[in-house]
């Protein structure tokens, strides 16, 4: 005896089957969308909504059964956020299942019942079936408290780029006046320095000139005295000695040639000083651009010092045995460099807060707009490049000048 086939056997059962799995996806597909705090929903060809979940329409404002068969466009994306009216032709959303373009928009805002705005992020995906068409699905969220925060977070940045322009231009004025205030100290004490050495020259010098010829006086009438002609023969070598060190030191403060013969010459007249003293063999050059104006004034004193600086340092502190002068000079600059074969140093050496030395020299370039470059490695040697602007263009009054007080 056979058994009777079941109702839902074969083809029938299989089909039954297939519905009840595709109605258990869409429970699930729906508890998916309701579960997520995004809204989501979908438009057809026509842009009407075919379905939504419960968060997004009550982020617009409705009941999901107020908003299917709606056109979305005019229900919540009709306008921008200053007002204009928003054509659905432009419309991104729309272009999801025109062009098959997705999109994901963060700089526009979607519209609630109430007629209130609220900027949002939203990206529209086209749906495809077999390659066609049919529709879009829209994901949305409200990014108010994002936009807030974005708000705050650039006010505060604003307000900090502008505290810190304010000190910028404080600290830049600061350092202004520091200069400034150096460049006066550096120019009252140049002038302190022309004082002494006239003074020296005029009293000290005089005074052993006349002493000297007082000796040689003394001299021609003691010349059938042995001993005290040997006496005043010492004493006018002591006052010899003495002439020189007060020329010296007259030097020292202040060079003569500099304010006779002017930079060019002073520079030459302290390099080949340098060569007499410190016995280095020493390469050198000087071009100077043919007529070139010599420029005076406090620049030549400035680039005077720094000159005497560089050479000092080689003597005292670089242990070398050979050094390279380059000297040279246009229109429109003054380049000088200083190259020794010494010890060298580290580059943080010439960084130190108390290399006064290396600071002082520094601020007397930058005072007339000019810059010093160290290069230097230990063993390595030192390489000094002094740059300086001349402005010679105009007359001597249109070179940087000191801003006494």
């Amino acid at each position: 005896m056979s058994t009777p086939p079941h109702p839902l056997s074969g083809p029938a059962a299989a089909g039954a089957d297939a519905s009840r799995a595709a109605a258990v996806w869409r429970d699930r597909l729906g508890l998916l969308l309701e579960s997520t705090g995004e809204g989501v929903y979908g438009i057809d060809m026509d842009g009407l909504c075919t379905f939504i979940n419960r968060a997004g329409a009550r982020m617009l404002g409705y009941e999901p059964h107020e908003v299917l068969g709606r056109n979305m466009h005019d229900l919540a994306h009709h306008t921008h956020a200053d007002g204009r009216g928003y054509p659905v032709d432009d419309c991104p959303i729309y272009n999801a299942f025109r062009a098959g373009v997705p999109c994901r928009i963060d700089t526009e805002v979607l519209w609630r019942r109430d007629g209130r705005a609220f900027p949002a992020e939203y990206s529209s995906y086209p749906i495809l079936d077999g390659g066609q068409v049919l529709g879009a699905v829209v994901t949305f969220v409200d990014i108010t408290e994002r936009k807030q925060q974005q708000d705050l977070i650039r006010q505060a940045r604003d307000e900090l780029e502008h505290r810190v322009a304010e000190r910028t231009q404080a600290l830049s004025q600061a350092l202004g006046q520091l200069r400034d205030l150096q460049a006066h100290i550096e120019h009252v004490r140049e002038q302190e320095r022309i004082r002494i050495a006239r003074e020296i020259h005029d009293e000290l010098g005089s005074l052993l000139v006349g002493l000297k010829m007082d000796v040689s006086w003394m001299e021609k009438r003691v010349l059938d005295q042995p001993t005290l002609r040997c006496k005043c023969q010492d004493m006018r070598g002591l006052i010899d000695r003495a002439v020189d060190n007060v020329g010296r030191i007259i030097t020292d403060l202040r060079p003569s040639i500099l304010d006779h013969q002017g930079l060019w010459a002073t520079l030459e007249w302290q390099l080949q000083d340098f060569i007499d003293n410190s016995e280095l063999t020493c390469d050198w050059a000087i071009d100077i651009a043919p007529g070139l104006r010599d420029p005076g004034g406090p620049l030549a004193t400035a680039v005077f010092r720094i000159f005497q600086e560089l050479l000092s340092n080689v003597a005292r502190h670089a242990r070398a045995t050979r050094v390279e002068v380059r000297i040279s000079a246009t229109a429109s600059d003054l380049t000088l460099r200083v190259k020794d074969n010494g010890r060298g140093a580290p580059p943080s050496a010439f960084e130190r807060p108390d290399a006064w030395g290396v600071m002082g020299m520094r601020e007397r370039a930058g005072h007339f707009g000019g810059w010093l470059h160290i290069d230097s490695q230990p063993g390595q040697g030192t390489q000094v490049i002094l740059s300086m602007p001349l402005y010679q263009a105009g007359a001597h009054s249109r070179l940087p000048q000191e801003r006494a007080a």
